[in-house]
């Protein structure tokens, strides 16, 4: 297991627009179509991590508890397929099926996306406000495999509430830590 840290976009960067392809309908979908009225978190994540698979159900939760609060989840995977078939479009379906993903999960065949977010690992966390400007960039909470502490979304959920009740986050934005992304070979 790689401890591969964020890169910590800069505050108040606009968030990079895209379309890619939904791996669950099949679509593509931009993100000005995908974007939340109030917020938009945006994850980069994929189906081998055990830091993602660490963190699955809590992001199902986190989706569902704030989707009424004007609030859109959106999952991208950007690793390279061939490398690593288990990250796959087929295969994000069938792990967006069964974990009960309530979010779009996109693949960013060309790995342009993640260049443009500055994106390293995964699990990677972006929360921009209704403007689409980056309020917090880092992790979900302190939790991560085996150290015991509980998933929680913590910060990731502090964050977004700042953002709906108009107020700013003064909490420290710690980096995410997961599996490196998996670049193409030059």
């Amino acid at each position: 297991m790689a401890n591969t840290p964020s890169n910590m976009m800069p505050l108040e960067t606009k968030a990079p627009n895209f379309t890619l392809r939904d791996t669950i309908s099949d679509k593509n979908l931009s993100l000005d179509h995908l974007k939340g009225k109030n917020a938009t978190v945006i994850f980069f994540i994929c189906n081998h991590c055990p830091f993602v698979i660490h963190v699955n159900t809590q992001l199902v939760q986190l989706a569902k508890d704030y989707k009424n609060q004007g609030v859109n989840c959106i999952a991208i995977s950007s690793n390279d397929v061939e490398n690593y078939p288990q990250d796959s479009p087929d295969k994000m379906k069938l792990i967006a099926e069964k974990e009960g993903y309530n979010f779009p999960y996109l693949f960013d065949e060309t790995q342009t996306v993640a260049k443009a977010y500055n994106a390293a690992c995964t699990p990677d966390f972006y929360v921009f406000n209704s403007d689409l400007t980056l309020k917090y960039r880092g992790q979900l909470d302190d939790s991560r495999p085996g150290n015991n502490i509980p998933v929680t979304g913590n910060d990731i959920r502090h964050a977004l509430d700042c953002i709906l009740q108009h107020k700013n986050n003064t909490n420290t934005q710690k980096p995410s830590i997961g599996c490196n992304i998996k670049w193409f070979k030059a």
